[in-house]
């Protein structure tokens, strides 16, 4: 019965959720750039691991600019990648792409005209490339054009692609620590709320303790002990938000322990261990949801002041913090302003994306509210 009820009130709270339009609005844009950020590879230009091509001649070049590029090849050989890996690794090239104005071809070798943005004209540079040198030149394959729709860097890196596979970063991070924190958290909240006594007062006083230490002092404390990197960034977000889930947790099973289908269990002699499992935690899901959509936001915010501050993820993995920090001193010109803009919006959108889907979320698991 218990459970025929549960489910009939889910049905109701995704009824309500889904009259709620920028709930549904932010939904749609966190499926939209998890998409996005699966399969980031498919859609940009760079695709290279970490969308790292450095192409020093084209920096800080202006949003929409196309420039054409011719292939050079080059001596290393590498293996050719599969298709998992191009999907979601990228792909290692075996050429060099060089920037030009204009080609022209001769008997063995292509004339071309270097990219220049500042010479004047008639200042032009022009570069002889003898054609057993082109990449793949018998399939007529070794020009390539590309348009940086949001300009590039100063390092001539693709500002777009970076941005779409930073995306995975902030997702990623987020994930992985709400998953921690959930399984620290509710394992925590549940046993002190459930057992209570000198077990409860233990659990209490570390969850005290931790709640008393300012968040961000202590995700850099464990970052610094533990080391700077991907894997580091999971760990110390995820065991530092797993208190307020706790709280949560502990505050519902001391009501739920007290109905009647739990004391029954009791009395039928099941285990304590199915009782939290298979009784308690499923009735106290609805909170822990709303409180995982807020945590999410906290995580994208903290990964990116970690690598704002250079302890989260490193170069070259793209980091939208990192993408400001390197950008943020061309605030003060207005013609550039847009590189540390542009990642800071992202991020913007993104958590209040989460924020609205939690409200949501919250209005929709409230049980004073009228049914429809």
């Amino acid at each position: 019965m218990n459970k025929i009820q549960n489910k009939s009130l889910n049905q109701l709270a995704w009824l309500r959720f889904r009259k709620n339009k920028l709930a549904m609005i932010s939904l749609s844009f966190i499926v939209f750039s998890v998409f996005l950020s699966l399969f980031a590879y498919l859609f940009i230009s760079d695709n290279t691991p970490n969308a790292n091509q450095q192409i020093l001649e084209i920096s800080m070049l202006p949003p929409g600019t196309e420039v054409s590029f011719i292939k050079i090849q080059q001596n290393n050989s590498l293996e050719k990648s599969s298709s998992f890996a191009k999907l979601f690794i990228g792909e290692f090239h075996n050429y060099k792409l060089i920037p030009f104005l204009s080609y022209q071809e001769f008997d063995n070798y292509v004339e071309i005209k270097e990219y220049t943005k500042d010479t004047l004209e008639g200042d032009f540079f022009y570069k002889k490339i003898l054609k057993k040198d082109l990449y793949d030149y018998s399939n007529n394959n070794y020009i390539e054009q590309k348009t940086f729709w949001l300009g590039s860097d100063k390092f001539g890196r693709d500002i777009l692609s970076r941005l779409i596979v930073g995306s995975r970063v902030s997702l990623s991070v987020g994930l992985i620590s709400v998953l921690i924190s959930l399984l620290i958290g509710m394992s925590l909240g549940a046993i002190a709320g459930y057992f209570g006594g000198k077990v409860d007062v233990f659990i209490m006083w570390i969850i005290n303790v931790t709640w008393s230490i300012p968040t961000l002092l202590l995700v850099i404390a464990i970052t610094l002990a533990i080391g700077k990197g991907f894997i580091q960034i999971f760990i110390a977000v995820g065991i530092t938000m797993w208190v307020e889930v706790a709280r949560v947790v502990r505050g519902q099973v001391l009501s739920i322990k007290e109905k009647e289908y739990v004391e029954a269990g009791i009395a039928l002699g099941y285990s304590h261990y199915r009782i939290i499992t298979k009784h308690i935690i499923p009735n106290v899901l609805s909170p822990i949801i709303v409180i995982s959509a807020a945590n999410f936001a906290s995580a994208i915010l903290m990964e990116a002041g970690l690598s704002f501050l250079g302890i989260g993820v490193q170069p070259p993995t793209p980091s939208w913090g990192t993408m400001i920090k390197e950008n943020y001193g061309y605030i003060v010109f207005d013609n550039m302003a847009y590189m540390a803009i542009i990642p800071g919006t992202t991020i913007m959108l993104l958590v209040l994306a989460f924020i609205l889907m939690g409200n949501g979320l919250r209005d929709a698991f409230d049980t004073k509210a009228d049914s429809y």
